[in-house]
């Protein structure tokens, strides 16, 4: 049985990459420190889901401890990593920035040492569209981004660069995945579908920020975990290669398509648009569909019908999650 490291096994998209490795036959070793950025509610219940399968291990620690996540590495034998471990967030960035970096600068060198001293090869790193700030569309990866714009995307340009560091220097097989919009059934809360989803069902205004017409390139969690499973599966050498849509939608269109799944109506409260956000994202995903033979399979209309489905039957659970 192959195995894996697979850190932020906890979170939403660590959590749905490891339901699918779990299903395509992998052994998993989870890796979650549970911190609080968000309700910790939600993170218990994605990893309940996950502890069902007796082929999923966890460790509840922090990337960052180096020592603590040395034990994993001793205690368990698995191929490589793929780390999705991360502070996520552009506007909490601002706010606590040193987070960012020792989590997804420092907390990626620790992987990258530990696979040295053991021996591991491959590596896949989470990265995001955040990036592109001020590039043009649609994004291509070999756009110069060097001007991040939130010590959130600057943290992750940096573990982007230190991973083509251990590449360059110990023969690392390393592929970088920049994920756009990620959004899907047990969602982060901090992000505006998972807000929307909620305020308007329970009868509260919804607050967006900037006029609405502000687009993103939105992708289906399930789509993403292919991607990165695929990512994981392929030689790359190097490579950075964005997992996205391929098709921006504006968060108007958004908002109308979760008033008609729940069959309620929106108050909708524009606030200023905040200057760390980007105004539209769209992947270009020609490297994705040629090195991994990857694209997405679900339109935003049928990944929203199900986040919408999911969100009604745990209604109950959802109104204890306190919104960050």
């Amino acid at each position: 049985m192959r195995s894996v490291l697979l850190t932020g096994a906890a979170g939403f998209i660590g959590y749905r990459t490891a339901k699918l490795l779990l299903e395509k036959g992998y052994k998993v070793i989870g890796v979650d420190n549970l911190n609080n950025y968000y309700d910790p509610k939600l993170k218990e219940y994605r990893l309940n889901l996950l502890k069902e399968n007796r082929n999923f291990k966890f460790y509840r620690l922090d990337i960052e401890n180096f020592e603590a996540l040395k034990v994993v590495f001793e205690e368990n034998s698995f191929e490589g990593v793929i780390n999705l471990a991360a502070r996520a967030g552009v506007r909490y960035s601002i706010e606590n920035p040193f987070v960012y970096e020792t989590t997804n600068s420092l907390g990626t060198l620790n992987l990258l040492e530990l696979m040295k001293e053991f021996g591991l090869k491959k590596f896949v790193l989470a990265s995001t569209s955040s990036l592109y700030a001020g590039q043009p569309m649609p994004f291509k990866e070999d756009l110069p981004v060097n001007t991040p714009i939130s010590p959130y995307a600057a943290s992750k340009k940096a573990a982007e660069v230190m991973s083509y560091t251990y590449h360059y220097l110990y023969g690392f097989d390393v592929t970088v995945v920049r994920y756009f919009t990620v959004y899907g059934p047990a969602g982060r809360p901090d992000m505006s579908i998972f807000r929307f989803m909620k305020w308007i069902d329970e009868g509260r205004p919804v607050e967006v920020y900037g006029d609405g017409t502000q687009s993103r390139d939105f992708t289906y969690v399930d789509d993403i975990a292919e991607g990165t499973i695929r990512a994981y599966e392929t030689e790359t050498g190097y490579e950075i290669i964005n997992l996205g849509g391929n098709r921006p939608h504006q968060l108007k269109e958004v908002i109308r398509l979760i008033e008609e799944y729940l069959g309620k109506k929106a108050e909708i409260i524009y606030k200023p648009f905040h200057k760390a956000d980007l105004k539209a994202t769209w992947a270009d995903i020609t490297k994705a569909r040629e090195i991994l033979g990857w694209e997405p399979k679900v339109p935003l209309e049928e990944g929203l019908r199900r986040t919408v489905e999911w969100h009604k039957e745990n209604r109950d659970f959802l109104r204890e999650i306190t919104l960050p």
